[in-house]
């Protein structure tokens, strides 16, 4: 049975059931099974009136709701290949996806979006609203196709971290082996219960990660809360009450600060109590254990961590997070304080996941085993390197760089990592994000930049240089008029200095530059799904920076 059919089946099977939650103008709005059924065979029926094929593109473009799922059901159930497209992103880089996957149709979810994609594209494709879709009064007879194993079902676009995005195709036996993969994980945190999963996202559905969890959720006894809305995402998280959600670090960072700000502010007894606490807890998961700060762990999670935990989730029985590797110290505060967070790591080319950490057993630091079916192992310069039923068969009208990425039998992620005694995975760094001095010392970025940002709560974002250079430097992003304030420069020097001194001379940054405009993007230096443009970043700073190594070098 294939995963369309699951879900089918599935929703066939109860239809009386709510399965999707979105918020609406501040209100909850529900559709059961089978008024999702309802919907997604409505689309089905204006997607063969237009006279679309088996194999043909249609282009999704919209925030998640419930009308995007329906549709991308039906899409898929009609035999089309989705491609699915973030509605954030600037429109000219829309309108290059859509020239390199030509559509036969754009759906998207109002007029203002396709008003403003269609300044940018150099040919007239057919572009057809969710009103328009949703309000169509044809009554033919809905035949799902049955797919092979073979076909696709879904070309999605990567970041472009370092170049132009490229169309990840994806099959039917991708998205099936994934789908039976993330259930039997999700079946190990749940355990054995009667009611279903309650699941909050706000995650947009045009990233792979995003994508499997919605299906995976469609698949199985679960209730999913939607959220489109970042502004009121606390709001919203409150009120979904769930047992799980997938999050990015970013969040999961920035609500840790807040919590940790939080507590500062209160001081007296409550400040000394968590930091003693805090304290402890990270000594403990070193393996050095004090009276002290044991005893203040236990008096915590008495008296402090039940309210944290309520205030962020009562019902949570984990946090799931990807896309980047969590830093340590995150991982550690929520397990502290009874919220465990499971790592998953994957690319778009490996369905979304390659690991996945185990609710009964995992290692803090680590983004867990491989799933069932899937193997990884190192290249000699560290890459991890993939094969299995999860990889992509190539790119989008990319031969030469589908070649390229599949060498071998074997998918090159471009990542550096290593695994443990117990099959556990490790991130250090991407191959490409390799910075080589001219002391032909090789460095990678990432973890050094998680090591000063824990270090900075004020930075927004650090950025590591160096490349072909005698020593490391650094860009920091804070807010406001921090950049001038020489109070804050020393302050960071301080920082700096501390952290140099338990690196390796060549890992010690030498100088730094504060820019007051984050990096989003907006402004083009971020990618759709929060990523540096490293290249970009370099390109836009390149005076300041040339500036920061001449005065270093004077």
């Amino acid at each position: 049975m294939t995963f369309l059919e699951k879900i089918f089946e599935r929703l066939e099977t109860n239809p009386q059931a709510p399965v999707l939650r979105e918020f609406s103008d501040g209100q909850l709005v529900s559709v059961t099974a089978g008024e999702l059924l309802a919907l997604i065979e409505q689309a089905w029926r204006f997607l063969d009136a237009r006279g679309l094929k088996q194999g043909d593109r249609c282009a999704l473009l919209a925030p998640n709701s419930i009308r995007w799922a329906a549709l991308d059901l039906a899409m898929m159930a009609h035999g089309l290949i989705v491609v699915p497209l973030y509605a954030r992103q600037a429109p000219a880089e829309l309108a290059g996806m859509i020239a390199n996957s030509t559509p036969t149709l754009i759906c998207c979810a109002d007029a203002a979006i396709a008003g403003e994609l269609r300044k940018h594209l150099d040919s007239d494709v057919p572009t057809a609203l969710f009103d328009e879709i949703f309000t169509w009064s044809n009554t033919a007879p809905a035949t799902p196709h049955r797919h092979a194993e073979a076909d696709p079902v879904t070309i999605i676009y990567t970041s472009g971290t370092s170049g132009e995005p490229k169309g990840v195709i994806l099959n039917a036996g991708n998205v099936n082996h994934m789908i039976g993969c993330t259930n039997a994980r999700l079946d190990r945190l749940m355990g054995p219960r009667n009611a279903p999963d309650r699941i909050f996202h706000y995650l947009p559905f045009c990233f792979a990660g995003s994508w499997i969890l919605l299906l995976t959720a469609l698949s199985r006894s679960s209730t999913l809360t939607l959220s489109a809305d970042l502004t009121k995402l606390a709001d919203e998280m409150k009120a979904a009450a769930p047992d799980y959600f997938m999050n990015v670090p970013t969040l999961l960072e920035r609500v840790r600060t807040k919590v940790e700000e939080s507590i500062q502010k209160r001081g007296g007894f409550a400040t000394k109590l968590f930091e003693f606490a805090r304290g402890g807890y990270f000594r403990k998961h070193k393996g050095e254990p004090r009276l002290v700060g044991s005893l203040a762990l236990l008096l915590a999670r008495k008296l402090m961590f039940p309210g944290i935990r309520a205030n962020i989730g009562p019902n949570l029985k984990a946090l799931i997070c990807g896309s980047a590797p969590l830093c340590l110290e995150t991982q550690l505060f929520y397990l502290m304080i009874g919220i465990p967070v499971l790592q998953v790591y994957g690319l778009t080319e490996t369905t979304a996941i390659c690991t996945m950490d185990d609710p009964r057993k995992f290692e803090p630091g680590r983004v867990g085993p491989a799933i069932p079916g899937v193997e990884m192992k190192t290249a000699n310069d560290g890459e991890i390197l993939v094969r299995g039923p999860n990889i992509f068969p190539g790119y989008w009208q990319r031969p030469a760089e589908t070649a390229k990425a599949l060498a071998g039998g074997w998918f090159h992620t471009g990542d550096i990592g290593d695994v443990d005694a117990n099959g556990n995975w490790a991130l250090t760094g991407r191959v490409k994000n390799l910075i080589i001095l001219n002391s032909g010392h090789n460095i990678a970025p990432e973890p050094i930049e998680e090591k000063l940002s824990s270090a900075l709560p004020e930075a927004q974002q650090v950025v590591l240089l160096g490349n072909q250079r005698s020593f490391l430097a650094a860009l920091i992003t804070v807010a406001g008029n921090g950049s001038g304030n020489g109070a804050y420069q020393a302050h960071i020097q301080s920082v700096l200095n501390a952290a140099n001194a338990n690196l390796p001379h060549y890992k010690q940054i030498r100088a730094f530059h504060l820019v007051s405009e984050l990096f989003s993007v907006e402004n083009g230096l971020l990618t759709a799904n929060g990523k540096l443009k490293r290249d970009a970043i370099a390109a836009r700073y390149a005076g300041e920076i040339e500036t920061m190594y001449q005065k270093r070098l004077a």
